[in-house]
């Protein structure tokens, strides 16, 4: 059993559930596709507990030891990143946006990607707000999907970039995060986001749904705190 207790066994059978009619080249491709996702959130992992060291005290040149690396490399490849105080949760959304992004053969990472990845990460409040009004995820998803870009011709390899105004919006939930008095960015600061850069894709779709910004700001600081009063009662 490995440290994760996922082997390549339950890799290849999961794979081959899911897909039970493509052929093997198509398979290759999927493969491919879950390993780069895999690589993803390998290195979130590496970040997060590289974050924890340095919140400890750890040196660079003691970072760089653990990770096998020099001193200069440690610091230039884990420097603070817009990602440093998002939640586990919101990080793995933006690798679902990534991966979004590549299943549809796109060349960067759009708002459209981020509002699918956030809708893919039912853990997450960002999933429960949308949900709650809309009464439907396919309802939303067929809205996103409606005001995709069309395919590209070939899924993209490795990292991929975002957008201009998905950077902005990244942005934007910092500062909503920050406005709401938090320390951490959320699935809910990213959408605050997303609906803040009103040109974007993701924030069309959403008014199309009938968000506002200035309604989703109450909601969140309502459930938020909400949340916080539940776990003080426990």
């Amino acid at each position: 059993m490995s440290p994760l207790n996922v082997n390549l066994a339950d890799l290849i059978a999961r794979l081959d559930e899911e897909l039970p009619d493509a052929d093997d080249l198509a398979r290759i491709s999927e493969a491919q596709l879950r390993a780069l996702t895999l690589s993803d959130l390998g290195d979130q992992l590496v970040d997060h507990y590289v974050g924890k060291a340095r919140q400890a005290g750890a040196s660079w040149s003691e970072i760089g030891d653990a990770i096998g690396v020099s001193k200069q490399a440690a610091q230039q490849r884990h420097a603070p990143a817009p990602f440093e105080r998002f939640t586990d949760l919101n990080r793995h959304s933006i690798v679902l946006a990534q991966e979004a992004a590549r299943t549809h053969k796109h060349d960067l990472i759009g708002t459209e990607h981020i509002l699918l990845g956030l809708l893919g990460e039912a853990r997450g409040l960002a999933y429960e707000v949308l949900t709650a009004k809309t009464e439907s995820e396919q309802r939303i998803r067929d809205a996103i999907e409606e005001a995709m870009p069309p395919a590209g011709k070939k899924a993209l390899r490795g990292h991929i970039a975002f957008r201009s105004e998905s950077k902005e919006a990244i942005q934007q939930a910092l500062r909503a995060s920050a406005n709401l008095g938090h320390d951490w960015v959320g699935t809910e600061h990213m959408l605050l986001g997303l609906i803040r850069v009103k040109e974007s894709t993701a924030a069309q779709i959403l008014r199309n749904l009938g968000f506002t910004s200035d309604e989703l700001h109450e909601t969140v600081k309502t459930e938020v705190t909400k949340r916080f009063a539940a776990r003080d009662k426990r």
